[in-house]
């Protein structure tokens, strides 16, 4: 081990030094941080994410979204938020949306939302740690926070900084055959963050014809997976061609998936 320059922020060591995870501002009261994760990009980490905010709401719990994903945000767009973060010289104000849901994303930063974010790793992380130390955000009783896909400084920066009570890893069929989700597991056990369970996104279309379930991206390996890590199985999410419409039409509040009811009920234990 090389010797410590006690900058936790740059270093990857899980050891008995690193400093406190980072404290919100008092105008929050946050009970639960769940982030999503992926291990690349694609899989529908941000739809995953804003649905189970959506459900939560339904339930009557209070749910925020921190959109982490800096590099590439697309929350707002899901929620048709349009208006932008506003602030003092102490405090951001986020968008909320129809629901009640307040936002925080880059996008609601930028004059225009398609200019490109160029920025490095280390600026990027302290974007993310500025959501969640500047951003007032009220009683919340859970916060999803949107992690870019991968391993590298972002989402080490949320592991570190950030008091998450556990994550949930959404994956494809096509990307459960290979390393990157068993990579996911693997940093979030190192990193001591509980990890909730797997969701697995693209599993399946439904003949419009006969109901068949057509595997278009081959058999569905979450099982393995699940098994190996002991962890648990989720959900396995259809192709929507109507939640995709309502998705980019920024009406995801109006969505329904039942598929995603058995991880809201262990979220709700969670809350108890």
């Amino acid at each position: 081990m090389s010797e410590c320059t006690h900058d936790c922020g740059s270093c990857d060591q899980n050891c008995s030094d690193r400093i406190m995870k980072e404290q919100t501002n008092e105008q929050n009261h946050i009970k639960h941080v769940i982030g999503v994760v992926s291990g690349k990009g694609g899989v529908g980490k941000s739809l995953v994410t804003s649905l189970l905010a959506v459900e939560m709401t339904r339930r009557g719990f209070k749910c925020g979204i921190i959109d982490a994903d800096v590099t590439g945000p697309s929350i707002p767009k899901a929620f048709g938020i349009t208006q932008k973060a506003t602030g003092d010289e102490n405090f951001l104000m986020p968008p909320v949306t129809k629901s009640g849901i307040p936002v925080m994303s880059v996008n609601l930063l930028l004059e225009d939302e398609t200019d490109p974010v160029v920025w490095r790793g280390p600026v990027v992380a302290g974007v993310v740690k500025q959501f969640w130390k500047d951003v007032v955000y009220g009683d919340v009783d859970f916060m999803f926070v949107d992690m870019p896909p991968g391993t590298g400084d972002v989402p080490l920066t949320v592991f570190q900084s950030i008091p998450l009570d556990g994550i949930i890893i959404v994956t494809s069929p096509q990307e459960l055959v290979g390393m990157i989700v068993n990579k996911a597991i693997k940093m979030a056990k190192l990193m001591d963050i509980p990890v909730i369970g797997v969701i697995e996104n693209f599993a399946y279309a439904v003949c419009p014809d006969c109901g068949k379930h057509i595997e278009i991206f081959g058999k569905s390996h979450l099982d393995e997976i699940a098994n190996k890590f002991r962890v648990a199985m989720l959900a396995r999410l259809p192709m929507d061609p109507e939640l995709a419409r309502l998705t980019d039409e920024g009406r995801i509040e109006e969505s329904h998936v039942d598929e995603l009811k058995a991880a809201a009920d262990i979220l709700a234990v969670l809350a108890k």
